[in-house]
């Protein structure tokens, strides 16, 4: 549709320049790039230059309709529920984005949202879209409702069940009945005071009913003590400027034991000149022996400064006896006391009140270098509030939520800040988000294929794997199914003793992997090796039990090639494999190469190339002749600058030494031209 309306529209262009110059489309451009690469199949780089194209005319919902269908294409939906939803914000009258909308929306579990836009739909779209919007209203106020009577009657029966207070009160916020939600929220915050997300679900209600000052408190309370995902949903949710005092009054009433909240409007007051008010709740902080030495330091602090030294030394020597070298250095400056250390650690981002927005950035960016990550997360946080266009610092968000393990955050960062008009902030934060979103989903497809000719044996080979990886939260290990491929062209290598060169199977299976451990990673199949050759079939049966595991490592030093720059460089790669159709035979290879790599040579397109040595070693615990034996011999490796990360060809020459002589019908050497490429890809 919308390549139609663009040929509409330069054919229009002549008759239209009579009355007026048009202006000049400044993402036309990005957008014929776009569809180009969305013609080539090339995802990846549609998407790229459709969000550039947006970027420069963010208001056209026909372009953020096709760059929803992208993202569709790669496996992105809540990206694509985003745009569909800009699409139809721009664009009320559609009612098929809307529908895609909702869809998403339910799909990505927001099920609140589609029961409502499908209820819109049913009741003032068009004719031909009521019915599909019916029946989805149907279906999922049908389970709400179901949920709510049964969760009802589990909150009724045992009060302090904290479960079925929960579930009742989410599930009568998906289906808009906020006046119950609201009560079982409380009920639940009032099982678990605990649990400061309660306070984030209160305040959203609150909000939705329109009693904003209240959900003003419940959203400040969640927002300070709380666990960072919590916090920054509630920070997303508050007004953006700093609290009014009254809000922290109220947060307090709500959240009485919240130390931070307390605490923060303790410095707030100190700021407004309140010194007494202030005094009294740093002291209602330290009451019952609390741990929290910041403000204890701060009572005893404020004594000094009323001249009652010996009201002030009972807090400053708890403090000196702590575990804040750094506060403790500040008290010994206070008392006139020679330093004993120096100083470990900056005065926490908590501690302190508001802090100045031209002092924020270069704060977060400290606490961050010097790795106080609750600090930096703070101070980061607030930046982003300051200016909420600083790509650097939705970086640095992305990097110190990967650190927190905060992976989920991390990626969502990294998305952002992989906008940035900044290209080296662009270019390290797409890194990061490509390594990291495959962690994030609960599956992963990868592939990696080898083709081969081999002038030793006149034949070519094919090697390859097909899985898919699953990923279960608390489980350090990755399940998977698999597909593999061993072949070769020729079937038989000739002489007075014909051998098989090659497995010549499909080998379907399922397996277990570990994560990797400094490059270590152990490994173990099962599956059905299916052979593809009639005289295979004919010898071994068309299908065999096949079992394999091992142990591989790899270790690469120096200017590898892809990489930016040109030097020397060394892998190694160690693998243990066991085989049953071996005869349950265990094989070892070490495979080692090392050499130059060359600049890149700009004028032949970026072609990059390595020059190596190769020096190989293989053996097993059968002592069979063929699987016994070692390589050395010159070789180049090379690809193109554009060409995806792993691919590349290798070219090499290798003069071989059998280690076995027994049963060997080939002689003790052999000269071998291997000409090959390697690819592989996760996604």
């Amino acid at each position: 549709m919308i390549r139609i309306c663009l040929v509409l529209g330069l054919a229009c262009l002549p008759w239209r320049a009579q009355a007026f110059q048009a202006a000049p489309d400044p993402a036309q451009d990005l957008l014929d790039r776009a569809y180009k690469a969305l013609g080539a199949k090339d995802y990846e780089r549609a998407i790229q230059s459709f969000l550039e194209a947006l970027a420069l005319a963010p208001d056209r919902p026909n372009v953020r309709k096709d760059l929803a269908y992208t993202y569709l294409k790669v496996g992105e939906p809540v990206a694509a529920r985003d745009q569909f939803g800009e699409a139809m914000r721009l664009d009320p009258n559609d009612v098929h984005v809307a529908l895609e909308y909702a869809f998403l929306c339910y799909e990505t579990k927001e099920r609140a949202r589609a029961r409502r836009i499908f209820d819109q739909i049913r009741k003032t779209g068009p004719p031909e879209a009521r019915a599909t919007a019916e029946q989805a209203f149907r279906n999922i106020d049908r389970a709400l409702e179901e949920g709510i009577s049964r969760w009802s009657e589990a909150a009724a029966r045992t009060p302090d069940n904290f479960s079925a207070h929960h579930e009742l009160a989410t599930l009568a916020e998906e289906r808009d009945e906020l006046a119950l939600a609201e009560k079982h929220y409380r009920e639940a915050w009032r099982v678990r005071p605990d649990l400061r997300s309660l306070l984030l679900d209160i305040g959203r209600v609150w909000k939705a009913q329109g009693r904003v000052e209240e959900a003003n408190a419940a959203l400040l309370a969640a927002s300070r003590g709380a666990e960072p995902r919590v916090a920054e949903a509630a920070r997303e949710l508050l007004p953006k400027r700093y609290p009014y005092l009254n809000e922290f009054r109220k947060a307090l009433e709500l959240d009485p034991k919240n130390t931070e909240l307390r605490r923060e409007m303790a410095y707030f007051l100190l700021q407004l000149g309140r010194k007494d008010e202030a005094e009294q709740e740093f002291r209602k902080i330290t009451a019952n022996g609390a741990s929290d030495l910041l403000s204890v330091a701060q009572v005893g602090f404020l004594k000094l400064g009323e001249n009652d030294v010996e009201g002030a030394l009972p807090y400053l020597e708890r403090v000196l006896s702590g575990t804040d070298q750094k506060l403790a250095e500040k008290v010994r400056a206070a008392l006139n006391l020679p330093p004993e250390l120096p100083p470990q650690a900056p005065a926490s981002a908590s501690g302190g009140g508001p802090v100045e927005p031209s002092d924020v950035r270069a704060m977060a960016f400290k606490s961050y270098e010097a790795g106080y990550l609750q600090d930096a997360l703070r101070y980061l946080q607030q930046a982003h509030s300051n200016d909420p266009l600083d790509f650097e610092v939705m970086l640095k968000l992305g990097w110190a939520y990967n650190m927190a393990k905060e992976d989920d955050l991390a990626v969502r960062w990294f998305a952002l800040a992989r906008r940035s008009p900044q290209a080296e902030v662009a270019r390290e934060a797409s890194r990061a988000y490509k390594n990291l979103r495959p962690t994030q989903r609960p599956y992963q497809f990868a592939m990696w294929l080898y083709p081969m000719y081999s002038s030793r044996w006149e034949s070519g080979f094919g090697y390859g794997q097909f899985k898919t990886e699953f990923k279960f939260k608390g489980i350090p290990v990755y399940p998977y199914v698999s597909l593999r491929l061993v072949g070769d062209t020729k079937g038989v290598a000739g002489g007075p003793l014909p051998q098989y060169l090659s497995e010549s199977s499909i080998i379907v299976g399922g397996g277990i992997r570990t994560d990797y451990w400094h490059g270590l990673m152990l490994w173990a199949e099962a599956g059905s090796a299916i052979s593809y050759l009639d005289r295979r079939r004919q010898d071994t049966g068309a299908a065999l039990p096949d079992y394999r595991g091992g142990v591989a490592w790899s270790k690469g030093f120096g200017h590898l090639l892809g990489g930016e720059s040109a030097g020397g460089f060394f892998e190694t790669n160690a693998d243990g494999v066991f085989i049953s159709r071996f005869d349950n035979d265990f094989l070892m290879y070490w495979q080692n190469r090392a050499g130059y790599t060359a600049p890149v040579i700009e004028a032949l397109g970026g072609l990059q190339i390595q020059l190596l040595m190769h020096m190989n070693l293989t053996a097993d615990f059968r002592r069979f002749y063929w699987a016994n034996f070692g390589e050395i011999g010159p070789g180049c490796q090379f690809r193109w600058k554009g060409w995806p990360g792993p691919l590349r060809f290798t070219v090499s020459y290798l003069h071989g030494v059998y280690t076995r002589k027994e049963g060997n019908p080939r002689g003790p050497t052999f000269n071998d031209l291997r000409i090959g490429m390697w690819y592989a890809f996760t996604r």
